[in-house]
């Protein structure tokens, strides 16, 4: 279950390299480590930025490596076992909560792409076709329904919860974390969790093996729209102010090949973006991959700059009991400079 399933290894390098462009300068000494949560397309723009020899351009050797789920993302960056992250905004705020000052470089997307719910298929089968229905829905011991997300205090956590809770059911069932996307299918596969909720890879990739269905879709527009309002920055690209302040040519160099990536993918194909990524997300099909990437272009910043009314827009899923975060001011959540440098130096991307 949530916490049964745990994986001791929180670190896996990813060893390809992509082809030198013309004109790249080699990165010899200028070294660093960017983490990326789980195997999904959610976290392109890092994989991109390696792929497509974005990283290298700027004369670094960036290595990507997976942490396991939004918080050990966060803990490995916090720790410098990597230089930057990519997850939801929260973890910046709640590392500024606890005295690690933190900067998003950019946001990723205007509203969160992990948060579709898909319950058991053979729950389905019985007639448990809403998330209201699976939240009143019993276990043959009696026991609440159980919900799975990647960790909780992660991203999908938060979002699901928020979600949840404007329905009503959020305290009905038991949340627990199952992990990486391997041990998140496994999980629902076996009927460890009742109902998954997750990046529309994995859901899709459920319903193909026959093991879920999806019920309740907050990332699509129309429901995100209605609950949250509108645009907020939800994932983000990541760093420690102390990296900013003692290592901004580094710095740099990452904001730039991210904001090229993000180009890269607003300007190509779902099919060009798989074949860029397909080495970091082999768990599961192309068929998913594809369908996720697709939304991910839907929902995609473009721009990256976090505005002030985006930004308040998200304060009220941010602060809240579960996550018991004070607020943070924006200045002290996202330091922009970096973003507007790369911007003027590759205007197309």
């Amino acid at each position: 279950m949530a916490n049964l399933i745990r994986r001791r290894s929180i670190v896996s390098a990813i060893a390809t390299a992509p082809l030198w462009s013309a004109g790249a300068a080699r990165a010899q000494d200028k070294t660093g480590r960017a983490v990326y949560p789980i195997a999904t397309p959610t976290y392109e723009v890092q994989f991109v930025a390696d792929t497509q020899g974005f990283f290298k351009d700027e004369g670094w050797d960036f290595k990507v490596i997976q942490g396991g789920n939004g918080v050990k993302a966060r803990e490995i960056m916090a720790s410098r076992q990597a230089d930057f992250a990519i997850a939801d905004i929260l973890h910046v705020l709640q590392l500024n909560n606890h005295g690690r000052p933190t900067r998003a470089l950019s946001a990723v997307d205007v509203r969160a792409p992990g948060v579709r719910f898909a319950v058991r298929k053979d729950l389905y089968d019985q007639g448990i076709t809403t998330i209201e229905k699976a939240a009143d829905w019993k276990r043959p011991d009696g026991k609440k329904a159980i919900f799975g997300v990647s960790s909780i205090g992660g991203t999908s956590h938060l979002w699901s919860h928020y979600f949840a809770e404007q329905l009503g059911i959020a305290d009905k069932v038991t949340w627990v974390g199952v992990g990486n996307t391997d041990t998140m299918l496994g999980s629902f596969k076996s009927k460890q969790i009742d109902v998954l909720s997750s990046a529309l890879s994995l859901i899709a990739e459920s319903e193909k093996n026959g093991w879920g269905k999806q019920i309740y879709a907050p990332s699509e527009a129309t429901t995100w729209n209605k609950v949250i309002g509108g645009q907020v920055p939800v994932n983000t690209n990541f760093c420690l102010l102390q990296t900013i302040e003692k290592e901004p040519e580094k710095v740099q160099a990452f904001a730039n090949a991210i904001w090229r990536a993000t180009q890269w993918i607003n300007k190509h194909s779902k099919e060009e973006v798989l074949a860029s990524i397909e080495r970091y997300v082999g768990s599961t099909s192309p068929e998913a991959n594809k369908l996720e990437i697709s939304e991910l272009k839907d929902v995609l910043d473009t721009n990256g700059t976090i505005a002030p009314e985006s930004y308040a827009r998200g304060e009220k899923v941010w602060y809240s009991d579960l996550t018991g975060i004070k607020p943070v001011k924006l200045s002290d959540a996202f330091e922009g400079k970096f973003l507007k440098v790369a911007q003027a130096k590759y205007p197309n991307g």
